[in-house]
């Protein structure tokens, strides 16, 4: 998906220090718009139905309704807003349930500025990223006795994604949802223990995963 002009965001966090903040670091950037904050999960999809974002920045642990919940319900009524979770936790029981319910993407609090800003113009595009501390986390789960190595159809999306095609097009190409190939490349970035699409794809090739002009 491309956003034709600013990408319009929701701010969703329970303390209003962070929705006041976040609004100020966003609003400040013309290549942003916010359209509206929320508190809790239930309050996120009320404001997401009325404004119409493209990204919704999410947190976890709110009163009422948590992220998670707000983040499956918000993704299956309104397939086209990107949620990207931006927490203070980054331990499994918090990571996988939001990975789970459909989230593009994964950041911590304490990301700098640039690389928060990075990551919502990426999710605006339906890209995946992973914050560098929670793919480690991720991967190290995955590394534990029992976790497999990626799955032939993560290997397929993998595939999809060296010959450059969008997440669009490789849901089309397996007769998936989108958000489905989104969970498997967010898999596969813990997997190989890496932050972002090119560097899985290189890093396929160097274990052989992948292979030029085929797998």
């Amino acid at each position: 998906m491309s956003v034709d002009g600013p990408i319009r965001l929701l701010i969703v966090d329970d303390h209003p220090v962070v929705r006041d903040g976040l609004h100020g670091m966003f609003d400040g950037d013309p290549g942003f718009v916010v359209v509206g904050a929320a508190a809790d999960g239930a309050e996120a999809l009320a404001v997401a139905a009325a404004t119409g974002p493209d990204v919704v920045l999410m947190d976890l642990r709110m009163p009422g309704m948590d992220g998670a919940t707000a983040t499956r319900r918000l993704t299956r009524a309104h397939p086209t807003v990107r949620v990207l979770v931006l927490t203070t936790y980054d331990t499994d029981v918090d990571v996988l349930p939001a990975i789970q319910a459909g989230a593009t993407g994964y950041l911590l609090k304490d990301a700098p500025r640039n690389e928060l800003v990075r990551a919502v113009r990426a999710a605006a595009r339906g890209e995946s990223v992973l914050s560098p501390t929670v793919a480690a986390r991720l991967m190290g789960r995955l590394r534990e006795p029992g976790h497999e190595a990626p799955s032939q159809r993560e290997l397929e999306v993998l595939t999809l994604v060296a010959q450059g095609l969008a997440n669009r097009e490789i849901a089309a190409r397996l007769f998936v949802s989108e958000a489905t190939v989104k969970t498997h490349l967010l898999h596969l970035y813990a997997k190989l223990g890496v932050n972002d699409r090119a560097a899985a794809v290189a890093t396929a090739y160097d274990r052989g995963l992948l292979t030029p002009g085929g797998r």
